[in-house]
């Protein structure tokens, strides 16, 4: 399910091999993170190691958080309805001091279910400078992550009641499953894999816990975007403008696909497929580190 999200703010540019963007690159890795952005298989493990795969390099932290921003747009597009209502019933009940209206507790959970990632990735980003080595973000993390978090998930599936809908979450449900989405700072993680498990940890339904963990990572995604724009379109960097433009694009759309087909899977089937493919991703990546077919970078 970023990222990790925010990871711009906390990763500095890979020491990985790196090539020039193309346009065509772009559109792939493009639809690599719309496809794997709300998917719980993590995005930053795909968008990292299919590009290597392919002989092409890292992309980089910086582009693959502007590229997130296509992602920002597919939930803005998919999820309007439910944002401009939440957003407009949490703005009334706070103007008229209804502060235990669930609109409002909902609206409020969202900020603060945001808070925990920033504050946890600026901490790392001024005061853990090692942090921002190749080994943080190499293969072989995103591996382990990977199995780790698909054992967490398909716990998750086997203990949570999946019995409470959009209607009942509230500011705890927002603190607790921000929380969790703070893991994604771990390459590998997947935000979308860690708030989901969350979710069903709390008892919620599956499509319930997929559209909050929508809902509650475009503030993070849209930021992690914005901070980096500014250094991949820089003098210095190996992105031109209509590549990354193509990227987005590229990104909104397969995105907004994911999403809708991601809500109606949901609905009628446990995210196990989820957990066997995570445990097969974490292992065939170390094979072949093992066996020397992928370099550990």
């Amino acid at each position: 399910m970023v990222e990790p999200v925010m990871m711009a703010w906390v990763v500095a540019q890979t020491t990985a091999p790196v090539q020039e963007i193309t346009l065509w690159r772009a559109v792939v890795i493009g639809i690599v993170q719309g496809l794997t952005e709300f998917l719980p298989i993590s995005s930053t493990a795909h968008v990292k190691v299919v590009p290597v795969m392919l002989g092409w390099g890292d992309p980089g932290v910086s582009f693959t958080a502007v590229i997130q921003l296509g992602s920002v747009g597919a939930i803005l597009w998919y999820f309007w309805d439910d944002l401009s209502t939440v957003t407009l019933k949490a703005m009334r009940s706070a103007f008229r001091r209804e502060f235990d209206a669930p609109d409002f507790r909902l609206g409020l959970g969202i900020v603060l279910g945001t808070v925990p990632i920033i504050v946890i990735g600026l901490f790392i980003k001024l005061f853990v400078p090692g942090y921002d080595t190749s080994v943080v973000r190499s293969t072989a993390v995103i591996a382990i992550t990977s199995i780790v978090m698909a054992i967490l998930l398909g716990v998750a599936e086997m203990l949570g009641s999946r019995k409470r809908d959009f209607s009942s979450l509230g500011l705890s449900d927002g603190v607790s499953v921000g929380l969790a989405q703070a893991l994604a700072l771990i390459p590998g993680v997947s935000r979308s894999g860690s708030t989901l498990t969350a979710g069903l940890f709390l008892g919620l339904k599956r499509e319930t816990a997929a559209r909050f963990s929508f809902l509650l990572g475009m503030p993070a995604i849209l930021l992690s975007g914005l901070v980096s724009i500014s250094d991949v379109i820089g003098s210095d960097s190996r992105v031109a403008l209509v590549p990354l433009l193509a990227g987005l694009l590229a990104a909104i759309v397969s995105s907004y696909l994911a999403i809708a087909w991601l809500i109606d899977f949901l609905k009628k089937h446990s995210t196990w497929v989820f957990v066997w493919y995570r445990l097969a991703f974490g292992a065939v990546i170390l094979i072949a580190i093992a066996t020397q077919t992928l370099e550990n970078i």
